[in-house]
């Protein structure tokens, strides 16, 4: 007789928790005149420019940002609550250290992104092009990317607690030292992913399984000849 195990169930994955952002009535800032460490709060700016500006410890509440500038804008350590961002544009985007809540991030234009040591909370990225994303020793609760294409995406040692990349095209995505739960990989397409010893946590498809397989049987000395 043979002896049948029961199917184990499949385990159910945490989706992100988003809080819809809606910010109260909003005023027009035409000209603004940024000032680092100030706090801005229910102002709208459109076309903007605040390049190259020391913003740093700036704190943003219920702001909307419509396609502003921020190319080498210093913003280390800055705050942003409640806001949305459409179309902000970065060649170089330096924002690291910075606490996002509650925001919504809507095609962005980003070159080199340096948003490491970052704690992200509900926060949603949809669409955009972005170039180099550093969020190394960052800690992302609940964030969502969505509709995106990464060239390179680095998430060295951090903690990512429900996240989801949807529908994304990445090329290399970094996990090194990282620790990952209900981290939801399914339905984006890699084409190098490093920190093998890291994906604990990580949730993929069955393609992205085929994909793997070689890089864990190295990282693991299995020979398959």
């Amino acid at each position: 007789m043979v002896r049948r195990t029961p199917a184990a169930k499949a385990s159910k994955v945490a989706p992100p928790r988003l809080t819809p952002v809606q910010p109260g009535e909003l005023r027009d800032d035409l000209s603004p005149d940024f000032q680092r460490g100030e706090r801005y709060d229910g102002v709208r700016y459109s076309r903007a420019s605040a390049d190259g500006l020391e913003l740093s410890g700036t704190d943003f509440a219920e702001c909307e940002f419509a396609g502003v500038s921020f190319n080498e804008t210093q913003l280390r350590g800055a705050t942003l609550r409640d806001c949305i961002l459409t179309e902000v544009y970065a060649p170089v985007f330096m924002a690291a250290r910075t606490s996002l809540r509650d925001v919504e991030i809507g095609n962005p234009r980003w070159g080199s992104a340096e948003l490491y040591e970052s704690a992200w909370q509900s926060v949603r990225i949809d669409g955009g092009k972005l170039d180099y994303v550093n969020l190394r020793g960052s800690k992302l609760t609940d964030v969502q990317i969505s509709d995106c294409i990464i060239n390179e995406l680095d998430l060295g040692s951090c903690t990512a607690t429900r996240v989801a990349l949807k529908n994304c095209t990445i090329g290399t995505l970094d996990f090194s030292g990282a620790k990952l739960k209900d981290f939801d990989l399914r339905g984006t397409d890699f084409r190098v992913i490093s920190g093998l010893g890291s994906l604990s946590g990580l949730v993929i498809d069955d393609y992205q399984l085929t994909l793997l397989a070689p890089l864990l049987a190295g990282h693991l000395g299995v020979v398959v000849p």
